[in-house]
């Protein structure tokens, strides 16, 4: 989990109309806890429009829970909603931060399936988990095991769940396939290397180069990669001698766009799929002019 907002001002305001208050009936607006929450009231860079505020939680209601949010990530969705440039941007005044793990320390007197002390994540995108509590709905939440890492619960919602569906839904894949990703160790390169290592498949996995690359290398290929390379080397011999030892990727996955995309253009086999689910690069995607290109592209 990166840190992003290293230095945030804090200041008391009042109650935010945020999407939950208009979710309650008057008589459960009383007020009975509060919590610390990063908000942007307009669109912008993120060390320009998010504060840090106090803002006072509604009580209880039957249907509801109040959780102690335990962790929260900062993925490059988050700062694009901040920034105004994501398809899907929750009204303002917003809370930032669409995952994260909360505990359940109080349910209202309707509420069966959830019990104090158990673990839950968000089922939607925009609920805003960059604060320290909540009260919502039960049906807007997802109960998590606790036998697996806080950080690992925190951060389950998106980028495994992105990695799971990519690997599945495109092609069918076999034992010993190959595929090949940019942005390797991003969070779901991450998850798409260990994923891709259960089901039997090569992975060919880049990264850009770096002064640390050689622990990036370690730490990736302790998650089952079986390839890290550099872009450098999509345009060298390297290429040659890895397809010595596996066949041509049947699926490639970008999330990087621009020159960086267009060379795992290059190096799939015939009727292959490339998946673009990411433009970091912020640069179209240029297509490789060869009389035999057969790849389906694809926008995930």
């Amino acid at each position: 989990m990166r840190r992003v907002f290293r230095s945030v001002p804090f200041v008391r305001g009042p109650l935010l109309p945020l999407r939950e208050r208009d979710r309650w009936p008057a008589g459960a607006l009383r007020l009975a806890h509060s919590c610390s929450a990063l908000v942007y009231r307009q669109h912008g860079p993120h060390s320009d429009v998010v504060r840090m505020e106090n803002m006072e939680l509604p009580a209880v209601g039957h249907h509801c829970v109040r959780l102690k949010m335990l962790a929260a990530p900062v993925n490059p969705a988050d700062i694009n909603m901040v920034q105004g440039r994501y398809p899907i941007l929750p009204p303002l005044p917003a809370i930032g931060g669409n995952e994260g793990l909360g505990e359940v320390v109080e349910v209202g007197s309707g509420i069966t399936s959830l019990s104090l002390g158990e673990w839950v994540i968000p089922v939607d995108a925009g609920f805003g988990t960059w604060r320290t509590g909540a009260v919502c709905d039960v049906d807007d939440l997802i109960r998590v095991p606790k036998d697996i890492s806080l950080l690992g619960a925190a951060t389950i919602g998106v980028n495994p769940c992105t990695a799971y569906r990519m690997l599945h839904d495109f092609v069918r894949l076999h034992p010993g396939d190959s595929i090949i990703q940019n942005g390797a160790n991003s969070a779901v390169g991450q998850a798409v290397i260990q994923i891709s290592a259960a089901m039997g498949l090569r992975t060919i996995n880049v990264i850009r180069d770096r002064p640390n690359r050689h622990n990036v290398v370690e730490e990736l290929e302790s998650l089952g990669a079986d390839y890290v390379i550099t872009e450098q080397a999509l345009q060298g011999s390297e290429m040659e001698a890895i397809f010595k030892n596996i066949p041509k990727p049947k699926l490639g996955l970008n999330c990087v766009g621009g020159q960086n995309g267009g060379l795992l253009l290059s190096h799939l086999d015939n009727g292959a799929t490339l998946v673009t689910y990411g433009g970091m690069a912020k640069k179209p995607l240029p297509l490789p002019a060869v009389s035999d290109f057969k790849t389906v592209y694809h926008k995930y």
